[in-house]
């Protein structure tokens, strides 16, 4: 396992208020590494990088599909996208060099979620990626 799987492992699925995790690189728009399981298609990468690209009020108005799933964007600025349907939910943050994406799922703390998520982001940007 590489040391950024081991990352979200530890640092997010550990919390048990993560469900899965990805890093996508932004430069190459592609999976850098994720959580077993968790597969997240270039469609999904593009709708997350456009979602930082685009103006967030934009994004804060449409939403986000992901997942086969409609979400509701709740924020959208420069470092970060959180968005919920129904129970669920997915956080992304960015840093200089990659998207940070994690879900939540009914009964799991989204605020847990979101703290280690913008974390673990802020642990990245501090290293320059």
């Amino acid at each position: 396992m590489s040391h950024l799987q081991n990352l979200l492992l530890d640092t997010l699925l550990g919390t048990k208020h993560v469900d899965s995790a990805a890093l996508i690189k932004l430069q190459e728009q592609s999976l850098c590494v994720a959580s077993p399981g968790f597969s997240v298609m270039p469609s999904d990468v593009r709708t997350l990088v456009d979602g930082f690209a685009k103006n967030p009020l934009k994004t804060r108005r449409e939403g986000l599909y992901f997942k086969e799933k409609d979400y509701k964007c709740v924020r959208a600025d420069d470092y970060s996208l959180y968005a919920k349907s129904e129970n669920t939910g997915v956080v992304v943050v960015k840093t200089h060099l990659y998207l940070l994406v994690a879900t939540y799922t009914e009964g799991m703390y989204p605020s847990v979620c979101v703290e280690a998520t913008e974390k673990l982001g802020e642990y990245l940007r501090r290293k320059g990626n």
